[in-house]
């Protein structure tokens, strides 16, 4: 069906200052899988500061863009900067540390560990620890640890996790879990943060409560933001730029309004011609 247009004026985002930099460029990005086309020459960027939506139908190739860009994948051409810099130059157990994090559309949290120890790992993305110094306790060592402590539980206070601390994240609600994945990613103090369907299986309030939240991070920690999303409410609540797809090219760009009015935006969420097979496993 035809995304639909928010009401709600309230709950829009605040105009992002100008004349921010650009954080992230993503230039003539292209992938593909065997004979399949998962990405078609995607451009966009990214100020800082920003929340971008990035939107499109099931095969549209969003999840296939996230992946290249937390350097999961590759891409087979173009080429993907961060504050000026490529990233495809940079191995995948390097990017943490340049200030991008991501969330996972199927949580990811280490079972059997505590909220509050996941999302002490979280911090580690920036420690300088290394084996010899951790297996000496050097003094600097337990000043790191103690900084890491407080951190992680000024996020569980601000995502309303503390009383649930010390238990298991499996044992939690779907919505909890996702916060304290978050909060996770949020322990890497990133300059770039990556949803990925952050609202999948959530409830109406939860997904109200999400979008909220979102908002307030931003503020908060000045963090920039691409969100992959099906929720169109909540990525035109709160998104500055949306970025649509369509079997793996860019179909439009611009504000919610108007990429939710655009013809080719609409086309692609009614229906695809006949004859056109799916991306199979872009996403």
């Amino acid at each position: 069906m035809t995304p639909p247009i928010v009401q709600d004026r309230e709950a829009m985002p605040t105009t992002v200052r100008a004349s921010r930099e650009k954080l992230l460029e993503v230039r003539d990005v292209a992938m593909r899988f065997g004979g399949i086309v998962a990405l078609d020459g995607v451009s966009l960027e990214i100020e800082e500061g920003q929340i971008l939506g990035l939107i499109g139908p099931n095969g549209a190739g969003k999840t296939t863009l996230f992946n290249c860009l937390s350097r999961l994948y590759t891409p087979n051409r173009g080429d993907i900067l961060f504050e000026g810099r490529s990233l495809l130059r940079r191995p995948p157990h390097r990017i943490a540390e340049l200030g991008i994090a991501r969330t996972f559309q199927n949580w990811a949290l280490f079972p059997g560990q505590s909220v509050l120890d996941n999302v002490r790992i979280g911090g580690h993305a920036g420690s300088r620890s290394d084996f010899v110094s951790d297996l000496l306790r050097l003094p600097w060592v337990r000043r790191n640890e103690v900084a890491l402590e407080e951190a992680a539980w000024a996020l569980l206070d601000a995502l309303e996790l503390a009383e649930i601390a010390h238990e298991a994240p499996e044992g939690l609600p779907l919505g909890t879990r996702k916060r304290v994945e978050l909060a996770r990613a949020l322990a890497a103090r990133p300059k770039l943060l990556l949803l990925d369907e952050p609202a999948s299986g959530l409830n109406h309030e939860e997904v109200a409560g999400l979008g909220s939240l979102i908002r307030r991070i931003r503020a908060d920690r000045d963090v920039t933001v691409l969100l992959v999303e099906h929720h169109m409410n909540l990525v035109m609540s709160v998104s500055d730029k949306v970025v649509a797809l369509d079997f793996g090219r860019k179909i439009a760009e611009g504000t919610p309004a108007s990429v939710q009015r655009d013809e080719e935006v609409i086309r692609a969420y009614l229906g695809k011609p006949k004859g056109r097979a799916p991306e199979g496993p872009a996403r």
